[in-house]
């Protein structure tokens, strides 16, 4: 069921694939995720994007990575901002001709399953799990999470019912208590916290190698034909980040990014302190897309293809990876 949902969704994207004419754009649509609070988000909320671009950005909010791929495929949107890296491998190995320009973020805290508080299971007891009703966003960086953590506790997910859903869908059919377990992250993680308990923390997660970070990605032919616009797009993400990372104005950028995130002060920094974002230099380092991501990805389509979520892994993802606008912007 979740393989033949996977294909349909991504057959569909790669088959209506456009072409992007960036070269006579007077304006791009830019994905992004709401109660997902970056630092961009101080710089879009500014207009220093369409400032230093001098073009016009539409920003297009969505609910997962999948749908990212989907509307990037049809020529609807041209950056995306903070996709999972799961989604972007499930595109990718499917056909799909996008590539990774920079890491948006690293969250191995934020992205988690989460068990009801009523059945009372641990990771001492996460077998009791099999059979289990559970809902997870098919195709996502949580749903790379739930099959690692599952691999992990040796739970045969095909003896669970596995319900594809939106984080923010998943966390309200949690709360009502239709649901055993329920994967997802940000402000609908939080809301599911509220109900249950998860296996593994962050720490523990990243000592088994399940990583979580999202990318910035874009069609490979919008990134041929217009790198220099991409480039000030990812300078002005830089910049964002950096100022972020300074520590000097979380009293001035905190309350634009949790309004545009459309969280409250509270929340947005909550969850914007389990974030880390890496400059453009450890970006283009051996640990990121120096390889280290390249990797990573390897890895996630291998899980994917064990667990029957998509056909077959590419034999490199080396040519999803395009760090060249990145080390423009830097330069």
């Amino acid at each position: 069921m979740i393989k033949k949902y996977l294909l349909s969704t991504i057959c569909a994207a790669a088959a209506s694939i456009s072409a992007v004419n960036a070269s006579q754009l007077d304006e791009i649509t830019v994905a992004y995720f709401l109660e997902w609070p970056m630092p961009f988000q101080f710089a879009k909320a500014n207009g220093t994007y369409e400032e230093e671009l001098g073009v016009k950005i539409n920003w297009v909010s969505f609910d997962t990575g999948t749908a990212m791929s989907a509307a990037m495929a049809s020529g609807d949107v041209h950056i995306a901002v903070s996709q999972g890296v799961p989604p972007f491998v499930v595109a990718t190995s499917a056909g799909q001709d996008i590539q990774i320009v920079d890491v948006a973020v690293s969250y191995s805290d934020n992205d988690n399953c989460v068990v009801a508080e009523a059945l009372e299971i641990d990771k001492t007891s996460a077998g009791e799990l099999a059979g289990k009703k559970v809902g997870v966003p098919i195709g996502t960086a949580a749903h790379y999470n739930f099959l690692s953590q599952m691999t992990h506790f040796g739970v045969d997910i095909s003896s669970m019912e596995i319900v594809d859903m939106a984080p923010a869908d998943g966390a309200a059919a949690f709360a009502q208590g239709n649901l055993d377990m329920v994967c997802g992250w940000g402000g609908a993680l939080r809301r599911m916290l509220e109900h249950g308990n998860v296996l593994l923390t962050g720490a523990e997660k990243e000592e088994l190698g399940i990583l979580v970070f999202d990318v910035t990605s874009a069609p490979a032919e919008f990134i041929a034909e217009d790198s220099e616009l991409l480039s000030q797009f990812l300078k002005v993400t830089a910049d964002a980040n950096a100022m972020w990372n300074s520590g000097d104005h979380k009293d001035e950028m905190l309350p634009v990014i949790a309004k545009d995130a459309g969280m409250d002060l509270a929340d947005a920094e909550g969850t914007i302190a389990t974030f880390t974002f890496p400059s453009a230099e450890d970006q283009l380092s051996e640990k990121w897309l120096g390889g280290g991501a390249q990797s990573f990805m390897k890895g996630v389509a291998d899980v994917f293809v064990k667990a029957g979520s998509i056909e077959a892994a590419l034999e490199s993802y080396d040519g999803a990876v395009n760090s060249e606008p990145l080390a423009a912007a830097l330069n």
